[in-house]
């Protein structure tokens, strides 16, 4: 409890534990951050107008320490401008000077049950995260999780594994989640992306060379094959590889010997190889572009990753814990999104997937003038997006089952978002009996309205 009047403190301490709170009391902003550290208050109750440094410098100070406490602000009559300019910032709630002891019991009893249910709701998006996480991939989808038990399957064995889709679906982390489930996740993972390297100098890189081998060649050195002897080199847009170190690879794969530039004999090496690609190998095969026994060679076991706009109900998880994973990277204090900003990032088609989700959410956060991300938040390109069924239908996609699917969720969120909630009224809404819409809402995992 924070306040500059001495009498206030003592009348306020005396009132608090006799309703059986624990009080520390403070008589300005910068003795109260002194207490903070070691008396770890769930709630802080404190002035506005305070000499040095007030209460809305207190919160902001408590902010960016990243520190969770409920703050209540007092205000005078006549400083409610402040008090709500506190509310703004981030404070739970402000009671008005003078006020009576049961107004102030109330106002604690009210953030009690709000911290209870933050708890209770950090433990359910903890157990959800839980659920849903496997290694460093976090999807509750279908065809997601049909992924994981197929990384289970196949993890202990060194055939090659090709993964496929589009850029920024998290092949790598398919890839690292194959090696960590592996036996070989005590050697290491050693990425390499086929397309950043100079042609000139990739072979070098994979193979190694030897001393004199060419100009800059000062000393022998080893390569990512031999770096990742014992363990898994990971060869991202493979379809990149010149079709000269193409075949010098299928040599590896066959024989698991490589050799050094400028050298004469070969090495021995122990590497299981997952590749990835957003190619079409397949047609990069038939234009002449890759070598079709390296294709063979390569796509043993085949993984497909699928898009981000073809697994929404992965994208409240994702954002989830973006929000959770910035908020303590940034110093911000994000809680959540509205209905509206929800609404815009479940539509958008997101053609960079998960890494421009990523990407968006670090950039709503900085921009954010509050506690909650809002539509203005966004990139225009996401509050102008077309309507998620045209660009499902501009994709070239001719299922009518997949089609009607996303149809059929986004007019059940829409109904929700609508009614706020009220499931019967969104049934009938949608026009379908109240059994079917909770069936549908099972089936489509919606979980985030």
């Amino acid at each position: 409890m924070v306040d500059d009047e001495e009498n206030l403190r003592l009348v306020l301490r005396t009132l608090l534990k006799r309703n059986g709170y624990e009080v520390e009391t403070a008589g300005s902003g910068e003795e109260a951050l002194g207490l903070v550290d070691s008396f770890g208050p769930d709630v802080v109750l404190t002035d506005v107008r305070m000499p040095r440094m007030g209460g809305l410098d207190l919160l902001a100070t408590l902010k960016a320490k990243g520190n969770d406490a409920t703050v209540i602000v007092m205000s005078a009559y006549g400083n409610t401008d402040q008090a709500i300019e506190a509310l703004k910032a981030g404070a739970y709630d402000y009671v008005q000077k003078p006020f009576k002891p049961d107004e102030i019991v109330l106002a604690l009893r009210k953030a009690e049950e709000r911290e209870r249910l933050r708890r209770e709701n950090r433990a359910l998006r903890d157990e959800i995260r839980k659920e849903n996480k496997f290694e460093e991939i976090l999807a509750k989808s279908a065809s997601m999780q049909a992924i994981f038990r197929t990384i289970t399957k196949i993890a202990d064995y060194k055939t090659t594994v090709l993964i496929s889709g589009e850029s920024g679906v998290g092949k790598e982390l398919v890839a690292r989640a194959i090696h960590q489930r592996s036996s070989r996740c005590g050697g290491p993972f050693v990425p390499v992306n086929c397309g950043a390297i100079p042609e000139n100098l990739l072979e070098s890189e994979l193979f190694g060379h030897k001393k004199g081998a060419f100009t800059d060649a000062v000393s022998d050195r080893r390569g990512l094959f031999e770096e990742a002897s014992g363990g898994t080199l990971f060869l991202d847009e493979i379809g990149e590889l010149p079709l000269g170190l193409q075949v010098k690879l299928l040599r590896v794969l066959e024989d698991e010997k490589i050799r050094r530039v400028g050298d004469t004999r070969d090495v021995q090496v122990d590497v299981r190889i997952v590749t990835a690609t957003h190619r079409d190998l397949t047609a990069e095969t038939k234009a002449g572009r890759f070598r079709e026994d390296l294709f063979y060679r390569l796509n043993v076991l085949a993984i497909h990753v699928p898009p981000l706009r073809d697994r929404r109900e992965d994208i409240a998880l994702l954002v989830e814990y973006f929000l959770t994973r910035n908020n303590v990277r940034l110093g911000t204090s994000i809680s959540g999104l509205d209905s509206e900003c929800r609404r815009l990032l479940y539509e958008y088609g997101w053609p960079g997937n998960v890494r421009e989700l990523e990407n968006t959410i670090e950039r709503a956060m900085v921009l954010s003038e509050g506690d909650q991300l809002v539509a203005s938040d966004l990139p225009d390109r996401i509050r102008e997006a077309r309507d998620p069924v045209q660009l499902q239908l501009q994709s070239g996609e001719l299922s009518v089952k997949k089609t009607m699917r996303i149809i059929e969720e986004i007019l059940i969120r829409r109904a929700l978002q609508k009614t706020r909630g009220n499931r019967t009224r969104a049934a009938e809404v949608l026009e379908i009996s109240h059994r079917a819409l909770l069936y549908k809402i099972k089936d489509y995992l919606i979980t985030d309205l």
